[in-house]
């Protein structure tokens, strides 16, 4: 199983050359798919490091207009916006605060920015925990140690931006008052008198028990905010036709 959880679908890693933003966005929408695939198989996100770090780099990509840097591996960065910043990218599926970042000090002079993803694994979405210039994130690095750099997540605030502008809207449904949305990356979104809701999965869980959906699946764990939108995007669909 854990050797399985290391593969990427075909497609994924396009890095050898340039990709429209359509793409980075079906791109993520499969890998979100994928790693949430990976969590329903009861695979430790701890075992899923090269998918959660695909993730944030075509996330990245996706918030900045820009591109995948043109080298496998590329030293230093790993995405560059529209506006030519060479961006490194980190990405944690960690939810707690305990635990670092690395960067290796060698390569942070080919570096203009920096961004930190956590992909939250109750939500199924990415949170940005720090978007900065990398001299305003050099100021939260600790000493080299060992040769690595590092940035305590307890030093990083999270904050949801949703680069909603570039994404479709694929199932949308309305339920008392209430707006449901599947977004084509797999996004489960609720709008109430034009404002989203957040967190979304605890009014998720009062529509569904309105509708009498189950709240577990049928190896009787819980509903994730994705798939739980998801049954309630179907049941509404039906109640209505």
């Amino acid at each position: 199983m854990v050797r399985e959880a290391c593969k990427i679908p075909r497609g994924f890693d396009a890095r050898h050359m340039a990709i429209t933003q359509m793409q980075i966005i079906q791109s993520l929408g499969e890998a979100m798919r994928w790693f949430e695939r990976e969590q329903s198989w009861d695979v430790p996100a701890t075992e899923l490091r090269h998918l959660c770090g695909r993730i944030g780099e075509l996330y990245a990509a996706l918030i900045t207009n820009g591109q995948m840097a043109t080298e496998v591996n590329q030293k230093g960065y790993d995405v560059v916006s529209s506006d030519g910043e060479r961006i490194s990218v980190k990405t944690t599926a960690k939810m707690t605060t305990g635990g670092h970042i690395s960067f290796n000090p060698s390569t942070l002079d080919q570096v203009d920015r920096v961004i930190i993803l956590r992909i939250n694994t109750e939500e199924m979405q990415v949170e940005i925990l720090l978007d900065q210039p990398i001299q305003e994130a050099i100021k939260l690095f600790g000493p080299v140690r060992k040769g690595k750099r590092t940035i305590s997540l307890s030093k990083l605030k999270t904050k949801k931006i949703k680069p909603r502008e570039y994404i479709k809207v694929i199932k949308e449904v309305e339920f008392d008052g209430q707006t449901i949305r599947e977004l084509e990356t797999g996004t489960i979104e609720v709008e109430v008198e034009g404002s989203l809701i957040s967190p979304v999965k605890p009014v998720l869980r009062k529509i569904a028990k309105a509708l009498n959906i189950s709240l577990l699946n049928s190896s009787g764990n819980k509903f994730n905010t994705r798939q739980l939108g998801s049954q309630v995007i179907g049941a509404v669909s039906e109640l209505n036709g």
